[in-house]
């Protein structure tokens, strides 16, 4: 199987958070994850939010670790217009939009996707796919 994994579902990996557990259960239940190259950029920002020091550097490290065991959508113009048309219909933020259309690339029917966002779990429904988390 395959499983998409957005940022907010990462970044409980490496940051104590609600539903922390919860996130580590289910990217421990699929070896096959998947999420978009902006999620570099959206867990590597909000560590630096929340964490200082040893803290940081050890998260940053095993952000690392996994980035490189998952696979990685790139944001190129096919996954824009994709991302323009579900930001349009379904009134999503921008970068939700381009998780849910980095998802959408690989063609998978009903595929699981992790988020803790409520609004993109709504989108991430209405598309098809099967919400996880929240």
């Amino acid at each position: 199987m395959t499983t998409y994994v957005d940022s907010s579902a990462l970044l409980k990996r490496y940051v104590n958070e609600p539903d922390s557990d919860i996130a580590n259960q289910l990217l421990a239940t699929d070896p096959v994850l998947v999420t978009s190259w902006i999620t570099m950029v959206e867990v590597r920002r909000n560590l630096a939010l929340l964490l200082r020091g040893k803290a940081l550097d050890a998260a940053r490290r095993l952000f690392q670790t996994d980035l490189d065991a998952v696979a990685l959508v790139s944001v190129d113009q096919t996954t824009c217009h994709l991302a323009v048309g579900i930001a349009e219909d379904l009134g999503v933020r921008s970068l939700d939009a381009l998780h849910l259309a980095s998802a959408q690339r690989l063609l998978i029917a009903a595929m699981p996707f992790v988020t803790f966002d409520r609004r993109q779990a709504r989108a991430a429904r209405l598309l098809g796919f099967t919400v996880l988390g929240a």
